[in-house]
């Protein structure tokens, strides 16, 4: 395909710009051959038309498409040149924010200003053991490259990291060595890592500065040699430097620094330790406030101080050292402020009392006098004399100045001595890696020696890159095996021969300094006659004779000629110097020891007139040849190096975050070498596919009937076909090689080919949906007019059934008119005739009343009228009566005054007058009482006879009104009259009701009086029992909030508890390595011993100190475990106190909680077992006795049976007739003969005492029976009397009773069991006592803590809130003191309980055993002869106690065979599962049964051992991790189970309470036992992650299901290699890994709950591993991706539900994974997309989602990027979350691990020893 078939419509190329370097424009119309102008449209919309040279016809460069903007490596794009380079970096720094980008075999670093968080140990851990294509470009990438290629090809490497001031060389070399530091940290207790990373903050404060382009320039280049061993782990480093700038000591441009030690120093000056320097801030010193700046924007210098110190002293510079260091640095800062004054043109002088050089002196112990007098005088030596001369005031300045610079010099050298002696390697070094930081290409105004010398050391250095490069490509050609021709590169080796060649630059600067009276004018005329016109390099500026040019490989840049001659000299007045030597102070002298090593001598000089005699002189190194020597030893070290580049690029001048400068990039690219890289890569074939990918990408434009199976011949047609010239490819062994430009061809047919596809598929979608329109129209139309139709045909019939019914209506309206209209006249006929009528019978009714009504009213009249007569004629009688009354009475009353008068009379009338006068005032005071009652019932008469008239006439008004209506309608007046008659009978009756209403009312009245008053009553009482209520409420509202606030407080505890117990837990697995460190160290030690010992000594073989080794292992093991257990102890007293306070404060609640519930059950069941009893007692007695009769019967008849055969063998043995003679003694009959006798002896003993027993637990039951009965008494008057016969005559009365003494034994059983009655009584009835003392005292305590506590609250509600809380607190902290010292009490007596019990339990024991002895004894044999034959004897099998008894010397061959020497894939199969914990308890058991605790001791803490050192050599065999963690569990839960603790008994059958452990307590084995739980489950963790880590990745993000449309993109040079090349790994291959770790630990017999904690984090360390490499794979971020996880996660969640694990809390841990693979997928444009992902993505943190959607990358040309407004909205919408800023999941993170008790239901009794196991040293028991 020819170029210019490229340039057609709608394609874009890059157009040169003047501010931003180059414009991406699109083209109009298409491009032909001839045309002069190209028709473009900008960005802008502008359209330019761009002129085609018609000589050269350069056509603009095409610009990438954009499915290759932003790749990780440059090399990917498909045109290769400076437009798509710096668009690349363009995209990836502002709008992904992405700071490294490789450029083939360079790392590009832009400064991105801002601190980022890819720099923390996750991030290290990531990029660790990757391949360097795997992952994004960082600097942690190369540096995992250089580790791997020097572990791997044992060659030392180097990294070389170059760029401008401010580009961030420093800090990218800083992170490469610490990542080297993090890498290769060895698991010694060595501190080489932290000393070679304390060497940065040493060098940064004595060689980095503030300039005006970085806050942190590197002032000097600098080479550390990082050494590492045969095992890669750093031993040593070294460091190099190179011209450091001296001249910064005391000359500063505006806005700069001096060295950051300066200002550090001052900042501290307040130290006590600094006094005496007599400091100031940093503007009273010249050397450090000529800048004007002397503070950094976010810097603590006196901070910054204590990092340099704490660095020094970690490099094993001391105090007095460091103090020494500062005092010189004091006195520079002095000797800057000396000022010389001015005496003449050629003389100075120094006042005698300069204040800063009598200070400087002092610091630097050098007599004032004599450094005054030279610094203001110089020695001029001659052949035959030697002259003093003063100098000028300016010479003197300047000797002052090089004097601070020498000064500095010295002491920065001998800072760096001394680090390399810090870190100088003790070990055999074995590689090293170097860090190369140095200074980048410079080109200022004012070019002088530094920027000289700068600029040579970079044309070297870009010569060596050139020629890596070159050659680099050559081997990949070469490896290819395909043919290449040279490519012509920039060889910048005549700019090198320029600068050091013979008579080159630097060659005739050193001849014109050894010159007297060389100068700078005559050097550059030099300079000009050599190399002007003569070299193309070389050149001279016009207007200047005191500058040159040179041509470097990267600009042209003028260097001014001034002070080259004095810079390279480096001249220090010697009299100066010789006054510094003879210092007192110790550490000035040594600066200078080394300054006769650096002269050189030279020849000798010989003068013009050939004088003899003259004298040697020696003249020092100039810099530039010491520079020239430096490099030269630096350029041998690269060469002899596998190189790594790093490019850092400054991105612009303002320090402006994430701000990119096209201009200031574009010279930096040029400089650094990357375009020339891209130059080199782009002659040759610079994209390179392997045939997968090729395959893989392309396969959409291949046809089935193309694809072979042999993928190379399948490309190589596809290619043929696709580009006709070959020259544009080449086909390599397992890569084609493709020439610029080829793969955005084929990308662009590819695209062409999905673009027709896709059209093709919308043509034939388009048709189907157009189609389906029609028809579903046409079907549409056909039903609308069907039933269009049938509307119409129906509204038809209805208008027919319409006018139908019309007429029907019409008809029956007119018939109902007419009939109305006649009914309605015949009803008005019939009404007038109704009314004519009733007018005529009212009338003539009317009448009749009317007569009636006169008569009533005549009567009525006339009786009125007689009435009237009757009352006059009776007042005129009672007038007439009244008159003749009034006349006697007037006749008497004159008769009583005349005897009134009279004496006699009055005297008369006066005898009982005053009682009479009493008893009348008596009668009138009655009646005046009388009189007011009257009178209030006369007025309540009146007034209820006033009311009552009041309503009469009220009625007679209306009466009157009704009869005036009446008399109006003389019709109504009948009417009105009955109404009125009507209405007084009922007023009569109202009347009667109104006094029946009111005696009523009165009654009820009084009712609801005494109701009122009962309900007063009842209401004061509910309202005293509502205050009751209310305060009981407020308590119990209290009760509450405490009981909530101890919910909250035990929340927190247990959260608390967990973190802490996951700290316990790093702590555990910490102790625990660091305890098998120091065991193996003291293995090494012994080994080394031994082999010292040993190898002076000659062994014929080694077999039998290997036989012993496990035996002193298991020797030793006690000791250690015990000291082990001690320090472990001492740890968790030291470490974790305040959580065992609280975990026994919460134990000791639950406990009293517990107790008061069960006292309170124990009351109601004591109370109820008691009735229960004396019912049952009767009863069980009986059915007692039955089962015991029915058991003696069997036992007898046994014993029998056992008495016949016990005959029959006497008589076998016996019998003299018998055929066969009988078998000798120790032969194999006579043997089964006596073991077959012992049984049946040893059985017959156990059945007698069983009869005895049940004889006299019979006898026992039936005196309780019959004891209150006569029949009792009779028994116990038998029993004393056999009692007096015992006791007269033993002998003779045993027989007597029973032949075999049972009855009498049975009598004493019978005795002692009354007696334990009585005891056992006794005992409980003070217990009764005691408990209730208890109770009582518990109430009373409560009762006075209750008056207390009230007392306490009454007072803090007098007092403010905050002393309210104080005292409730001292109330609170009291108040759990004192329980706790109560606590501590109970606990000491029950300790003490505890060991009297232990004690007795041992009596008891002991006791036993004697009788069991002297049964024994009594036990005689009967027989001794041998039988003729075995005889078979029936008997029972013997009953196991589920122990194994074992010698303490077996312990050690024990544990070999169940713990060292056991494969655990046997036993898991074919055994039960935890089998060798149940031997090892069963072991335990009879340890514990004989009472030997040295024996329980050493078995448990030997097994300890030994499952440790099984873990510790088999750690990374997951099948012994996880069967050894199953046996370990069992082992801690059988210990728990038969501890004879309540807590662990609950599940227990009867069988196994009876085999808990009775003499020991080993709870304290219960935590180691649990620690070594930990260990092993950590183990066992790090071994499964071991084994996943390699599958996670290529299953869960590179594998693809389909592959095709979706394709991979190029990759570029660093192609990435899959982990496993043979295999296709996917997700299967995962889920069989995890089914297989679910199998193993099933079969092993693992408990669920600790196989969930497994799962769960197996699942974390996927989701954590699989998001942390997604977000450092920019490849992975896109929306094919994302449907691939979800599609991985989901068949994880389904073997979740098939192993039934669906709640272990695995599935959670995914869902930061599922969201990151549903945030590929989600739409990205608007803000209701914003917010649904900040609500979707809730376990992401805002940094994680920021990253993902900045690294989303569109795989195929259909996608579109994340647009940079929609991360900032989502910043937005994140802003206020609290979350973590960690950037990735910690994937070594170990969730803590709890262990909960789980009883096993195996019977120990049952358990069968498998011979496989060759344990038969054990014995069942």
């Amino acid at each position: 395909m020819a170029a210019f078939e490229l340039y057609s419509k709608n394609a874009h190329v890059w157009l040169p710009d003047a501010a931003d370097v180059w414009k991406s424009a699109e083209l109009l119309k298409d491009y032909t051959p001839g045309d002069l102008t190209l028709s473009l449209q900008l960005e802008d919309g502008t359209v330019v038309e761009h002129n085609v040279d018609p000589k050269t016809k350069n056509l603009p460069p095409l610009r990438n498409p954009n499915i290759l903007v932003g790749e990780n490596d440059l090399t990917t794009l498909s045109y290769l040149h400076e437009p798509a380079v710096l668009h690349n970096l363009k995209v990836r720094f502002i709008d992904s924010k992405l700071i490294y980008t490789y450029c083939g075999i360079v790392l590009v670093a832009i400064n991105p200003y801002e601190s980022l968080p890819i720099y923390e140990a996750d991030i290290i851990n990531a990029y660790s053991g990757q391949n360097m294509g795997d992952m994004d470009p960082h600097i942690f990438a190369v540096a995992e490259e250089a580790y791997k290629q020097m572990a791997r090809d044992q060659i030392n490497q180097s990294i070389i990291v170059s760029g401008e001031s401010g580009a961030g060389k420093t800090v990218s070399a800083k992170y490469a060595m610490r990542y080297f530091a993090t890498v290769s940290s060895s698991s010694e207790e060595t501190n080489v890592e932290k000393r070679v990373l304390a060497s940065n903050p040493i060098m940064e404060a004595f060689g980095n500065a503030k300039t005006t382009r970085n806050d942190n320039s590197s002032r000097f280049g600098k080479y550390i040699e990082i050494g590492f061993n045969k095992d890669h782990c750093i031993v040593g480093a070294n460091m190099r430097t190179y011209l450091l700038e001296k001249s910064r000591v005391v000359f500063q441009a505006h806005g700069e620094r001096n060295y950051h030690i300066f200002y550090q120093l001052c900042a501290s000056s307040h130290l006590s330790e600094f006094k005496a320097f007599k400091l100031g801030c940093a503007d009273d010193f010249c050397c450090t406030n000529q800048g004007q700046g002397p503070v950094i924007d976010g810097v603590n210098d006196a901070k910054e101080m204590c990092n340099t110190r704490r660095a020094f002293s970690l490099l094993g510079i001391g105090e007095s050292d460091q103090v020494k260091i500062y005092q010189i640095l004091s006195a520079i800062l002095h000797l800057s402020n000396v000022d010389v004054k001015d005496q003449s043109s050629d003389t100075c002088s120094i006042l005698p009392d300069n204040a800063h050089l009598m200070v400087f002196c002092e610091l630097m112990g050098v007599p004032c006098e004599e450094m005054a007098h030279w610094l203001c005088h110089r020695k001029l030596q001659t052949i035959t004399e030697t002259f003093v001369k003063p100098v000028s005031k300016e010479n003197a300045v300047h000797g002052r100045d090089a004097l601070a610079k020498h000064i500095y010099a010295r002491l920065f050298g001998w800072i760096v001595n001394n680090i390399n002696n810090a870190l100088e390697s003790t070990v055999k070094q074995h590689s090293f890696i170097g860090v190369l930081d140095i200074y980048g290409f410079e080109t200022f105004d004012v070019n002088s020696f530094e920027q000289f010398c700068i600029n040579y050391a970079n044309e070297k250095l870009q010569q060596q890159f050139n020629l890596h490069v070159f050659k680099l490509e050559q081997e990949e050609y070469m490896k290819e095996e395909i043919p290449w021709t040279l490519i012509d590169f920039c060889d910048n080796k005549p700019c090198i021969n320029l600068i050091e060649a013979k008579l080159g630059i630097l060659d005739l600067l050193d001849e014109e300094c050894r010159m007297p009276k060389g100068s700078d004018d005559t050097w550059a005329q030099k300079l000009y006659n050599t190399h002007l016109k003569q070299n193309a390099y070389f050149d001279k500026p016009r207007l200047s004779n005191e500058a040159f040019i040179i041509h470097h490989f990267a600009d042209k840049v003028e260097y001014q000629c001034v002070g080259f001659l004095e810079k390279n000299k480096d001249t220090v007045n010697e009299e100066q110097i010789n006054v510094l030597k003879k210092s007192k102070f110790g550490l000035l002298p040594k600066l200078f020891e080394d300054e006769e090593k650096i002269k050189a001598p030279t020849s000798k000089i010989s003068s013009i007139t050939g004088r003899p005699g003259k004298s040697q002189k020696e003249h020092k190194k100039t810099v530039g040849l010491q520079f020239r020597q430096s490099l030269y030893l630096l350029m041998d070290t690269l060469n002899a190096t596998s190189p790594h580049y790093v490019r850092c690029i400054k991105p612009n001048d303002r320090k402006a975050p994430f701000t990119l400068d096209p201009i200031r990039a574009v010279q930096q690219l040029r400089a650094c070498g990357v375009l020339e890289t891209i130059r080199i890569s782009a002659a040759g074939f610079p994209s390179r596919w392997t045939y997968q990918e090729f395959f893989g990408r392309y396969r959409v434009l291949m046809k089935q009937k193309d694809v072979l199976p042999d993928r190379k011949q399948t490309c190589r047609n596809l290619l043929e076909k696709l580009i006709k010239d070959q020259q544009k490819y080449q086909f390599g062994k397992n890569k084609i090689f493709f020439r610029a430009g080829q793969v955005a061809y084929l990308e662009k047919l590819r695209s062409d080919r999905l673009r027709s596809a896709c059209v093709a598929i919308q043509k034939t979608i388009r048709c189907w949906l157009a189609r389906k329109k029609y028809l579903r129209m046409r079907e549409s139309a056909i039903m609308i007019q069907k039933h269009v139709r049938a509307q119409q045909a129906r509204s038809y019939v209805k208008f027919l059934r319409q006018t139908k019914a019309a007429i029907v209506i019409q008809r029956n309206v007119r018939m109902w008119s007419k009939k109305r209209r006649f009914l309605q006249q015949r009803s008005a006929a019939v009404t007038v005739q109704r009314v004519w009528r009733g007018y005529l019978a009212r009338k003539h009714y009317f009448k009749l009343l009317h007569e009636q009504k006169a008569v009533v009213i005549q009567r009525m009249a006339r009786g009125w009228l007689a009435r009237q007569r009757f009352r006059r004629a009776m007042e005129a009688v009672v007038l007439l009566q009244s008159c003749v009354r009034r006349m006697s009475a007037k006749k008497e009353l004159k008769k009583l005054k005349v005897e009134a008068r009279s004496v006699e009379h009055f005297k008369n009338l006066n005898i009982g007058m005053e009682n009479k006068i009493m008893q009348l005032q008596h009668k009138i005071n009655e009646q005046h009482k009388e009189n007011r009652e009257l009178t209030e019932r006369l007025s309540v008469l009146e007034k209820t006879h006033t009311t009552e008239r009041e309503k009469q006439c009220r009625e007679i008004e209306n009466l009157r009104s009704s009869e005036q209506e009446a008399r109006a309608k003389a019709e109504t007046v009948p009417s009105l009259l009955e109404q009125l008659s009507f209405l007084q009978e009922e007023l009569e009756n109202t009347r009667r009701e109104k006094e029946h209403q009111e005696e009523q009312t009165k009654i009820y009245k009084e009712q609801t009086q005494q109701i009122i008053h009962e309900l007063n009553m009842k209401n004061s009482l509910l309202n005293s029992n509502l205050e009751e209520l209310n305060e009981e409420f407020s308590i119990q509202a209290q009760q509450l909030a405490e009981i909530k606030t101890n919910l909250e407080n035990t929340k927190q505890l247990e959260k608390d508890f967990t973190e802490e117990r996951s700290r316990y837990q790093s702590l555990l697995s910490k102790h625990l390595q660091l305890e098998e460190r120091h065991k193996d160290l003291k293995e090494e030690m012994n080994v080394t011993i031994i082999s010292n010992q040993s190898s002076h000594q000659r062994t014929d073989s080694n077999y039998s100190s290997n036989s012993s080794e496990f035996s002193q292992i298991l020797s030793s093991t006690e000791d250690e475990d015990s000291a082990i257990q001690a320090e472990d102890e001492v740890e968790t007293k030291v470490d974790l106190p305040i959580l065992l306070k609280l975990q026994k404060r919460v134990k000791e609640l639950e406990g009293e909680n517990r107790s008061l519930w069960k006292k309170l059950d124990k009351k109601e069941e004591a109370q109820q077992e008691k009735a229960k009893e004396l019912e049952m007692q009767t009863t069980f007695g009986r059915t007692e006795l039955d089962v015991e009769k029915l058991k003696r019967q069997e036992l007898e008849s046994e014993n029998k049976k056992l008495k016949q055969n016990l005959n029959e063998l006497r008589k076998s043995l016996t019998s003299e007739n018998s055929d066969l003679a009988p078998p000798a003694a120790g032969t194999l009959s006579y043997n089964i003969l006596l073991e077959q006798l012992s049984s049946s002896n040893e059985e017959l003993e156990l059945r007698k005492e069983e009869v005895l027993l049940l004889r006299s637990h019979m006898v026992r039951q039936e005196a309780l029976k019959h004891k209150d009965s006569v029949l009792g008494e009779s028994v116990k008057l038998d029993l004393g009397e056999i009692h007096s016969l015992q006791d007269s005559d033993r002998s003779t009365n045993i027989h007597t009773l029973n032949e075999d003494g049972e009855l009498w034994l049975a009598y004493e059983g019978l005795k002692e069991t009354n007696r334990l009655l009585e005891t056992q009584m006794q005992e409980q009835e003070c217990l009764h006592n005691e408990k209730y003392r208890k109770l009582n005292e518990e109430m009373n305590k409560l009762r006075t803590e209750k008056e207390h506590q009230q007392k306490l609250l009454a007072m803090s509600l007098l007092l403010p809130e905050d002393a309210r809380i104080d005292a409730s607190l001292k109330h609170e902290i009291t108040r759990l003191t004192t329980e706790n010292l109560e606590r501590m009490e109970q606990q000491q007596k029950q300790d003490k309980t505890i060991r009297k019990l232990k004690k007795q339990l041992k009596l008891y024991m002991k006791k036993v055993e004697d009788l069991e002895a002297n049964a024994h004894q009594t036990v005689s044999s009967s027989g001794t002869s041998m039988p003729v034959r075995p005889v078979h004897i029936a008997r029972k099998e013997k009953e196991f106690q589920g122990m194994l008894e074992f010698k303490e010397d077996d312990t050690g061959h024990l544990l070999k065979n169940l713990v060292v020497d056991l494969k655990p894939r046997g036993v898991a199969v074919s055994f039960t599962p935890g089998l060798p914990a149940f031997i090892i308890f069963m072991c335990l058991r009879y340890a514990d049964n004989v009472n030997d605790d040295r024996r329980l001791s050493t078995l448990l803490n030997s097994t300890i051992s030994s499952i440790k050192g099984v873990i510790k050599r088999k750690g990374n065999d997951f099948e012994v991790v996880s069967f050894w963690l199953a046996n370990t569990c069992r082992l801690m839960h059988c210990l728990k189970q038969y501890s004879g603790d309540e807590v662990f008994m609950v599940h227990n059958t009867a069988k196994q309470n009876e085999q808990c452990l009775a003499n020991f307590e080993l709870t304290e084995y219960h935590q180691l036992f649990g620690d070594l739980a930990i260990q092993i489950y950590r183990q066992i963790i790090k071994s499964m992650e071991n084994i996943l880590l390699p599958l996670i990745i290529p299953c869960m993000l590179e594998h693809e299901a389909e592959q095709g449309v979706l394709g991979s993109k190029p990759t570029g040079l660093r192609k990435r290699s899959p982990s496993f090349p043979d295999e296709a790994l996917t997700v299967e291959v995962l889920l069989q890994r995890l089914s297989f770790f679910h199998t193993t630990m099933s079969q092993h017999g693992m408990d669920s709950d600790i196989i969930k904690q497994v799962v769960k984090q197996q699942f974390y360390i996927i989701s954590a591993v699989t998001l942390n490499n997604l977000l450092l794979r920019k490849d992975m971020c896109s929306w094919g991706k994302g449907l691939q996880i979800r599609y991985n996660v989901w068949q994880l969640d389904e073997w979740l539900g098939e192993k039934e694990l669906s709640d272990c809390g695995a599935k959670e841990t995914l869902e930061p994974l599922i969201q990151a693979a549903q945030l590929l997928q989600i739409n990205k444009n608007t803000e209701v997309d914003a917010k649904a992902i900040c609500s979707m993505c809730s376990s992401l943190t805002t940094a994680q989602i920021v990253k993902i959607l900045t690294l989303y990358t569109p795989v195929i040309e259909f996608e579109e990027r994340v647009s940079n407004t929609f991360i900032t909205t989502i910043k937005n919408l994140l802003k206020d979350r609290a979350e973590s800023s960690n950037l990735m999941m910690d994937a070594k993170k170990i969730f803590s691990v709890t262990f909960p008790f789980t009883p096993s239901s195996v019977a120990l009794e049952t358990i069968q020893i498998p011979a496989s196991l060759n344990l038969g040293f054990l014995t069942r028991v």
